[in-house]
């Protein structure tokens, strides 16, 4: 049970909520499209290009430590 509060596991669920947190926000952003909110839709957008270019380096540095001995 205490692997269950590493610090690894940690940080693999809060990289797993951030994943599931751009997906949820990426179908708000194409229902607003969908009803002409171009603007909106186009800086929320820009937005979760960052969390996808962040959860690449997210995943690697989680790889990384995985293979750490604490």
């Amino acid at each position: 049970m205490a692997s269950e509060y590493s610090l690894a596991d940690v940080l693999e669920r809060m990289y797993e909520n951030q994943l599931a947190l751009e997906a949820a926000i990426m179908e708000l952003v194409i229902w607003a499209e969908e009803r002409g909110e171009l603007t909106t839709g186009g800086n929320v957008r820009g937005a979760l290009d960052t969390l996808g270019e962040n959860a690449g380096h997210i995943k690697q540095g989680l790889s990384r430590l995985s293979k750490l001995d604490f």
